[in-house]
């Protein structure tokens, strides 16, 4: 009897020891497809070079990653811009998550159905942007850059909540401008013509298989952009070996020139 119980006491710390090994050797991240999700998969040989595992679950829901990812339901996840991810720390501060790696930009543009240049916006044209607030700072300051509208002087890119009569100090075409759909829903707004400009994020336009250099009317400056795109990781794993493994490989040339040759600027590596 005694020597079952010792092989089943063996089997069981076996069986325990390889679950935990495997754990430690299997990265889960939770990723938006384009580009996201495609960079991951880039990864995926590189780091099993290195003896990872790389678990990738696809998303196109902005406000289920960071809950749980700070679960543990996913180790990191890969689908965010810093503003964005401080904007859910402010909000949870007792499930705070870290920036374990610096990736690439997206740059937003200006889109249209007929308009072909700036120069031909009616006075009046419906502007259609996102309804996260932590990209409003970032689409005024797209239309202020094509001269589409001014803005004041204090005006904050970052601010968490922006009063959008309050910094609009101009706007000559008298623009209309809505903030009421969600993001992954800006291409379906464009394909049904709901507006006459649309301002959407790269890896949307992407998905929606526009090309922002060359479909949008104007498209902002990746020139010290707060909107880098980022490894978010709870901070007890910060410093693992397998998020530090996942974080070198993101930031190494192959990567970066993965992002270059594939996405040809619409895609920045940061």
């Amino acid at each position: 009897m005694k020597k079952i119980i010792t092989l089943l006491v063996v089997l069981f710390a076996s069986f325990t020891l390889a679950a935990c090994n495997n754990n430690e050797k299997t990265i889960k991240v939770i990723a938006t497809s384009i580009p996201h999700a495609e960079i991951l998969e880039f990864a995926r040989p590189l780091l099993k070079e290195r003896g990872y595992n790389l678990e990738v679950i696809i998303t196109s829901d902005y406000y289920f990653p960071n809950p749980a990812v700070a679960a543990g339901d996913a180790d990191a996840n890969f689908f965010q811009h810093v503003p964005f991810l401080t904007k859910y720390n402010n909000e949870n501060p007792d499930k705070n998550l870290v920036i374990a790696s610096y990736v690439h930009i997206e740059p937003i543009g200006l889109y249209a159905n007929t308009i072909t240049s700036l120069s031909n916006i009616p006075d009046g044209a419906t502007i259609l942007l996102s309804n996260s607030t932590s990209d409003h700072g970032r689409a005024l300051n797209l239309l202020a850059q094509a001269g589409l509208i001014g803005l004041a002087e204090n005006f904050d890119i970052l601010a968490a909540s922006i009063n959008f009569s309050e910094v609009i100090v101009s706007n000559p075409k008298n623009l209309v401008i809505r903030a009421n759909v969600a993001p992954d829903f800006l291409i379906s707004a464009y394909n049904a013509k709901e507006a006459n400009l649309y301002i959407i994020n790269s890896n949307y336009a992407l998905e929606g298989n526009l090309n922002p250099l060359e479909d949008s009317i104007f498209i902002e400056s990746t020139g010290n952009n707060p909107y880098v795109n980022v490894l978010a990781v709870r901070p007890g794993l910060l410093e693992s070996e397998k998020i530090q493994a996942l974080a070198e490989i993101l930031n190494s040339q192959a990567v970066k020139d993965f992002i270059t040759e594939t996405y040809g600027g619409s895609v920045i590596p940061a």
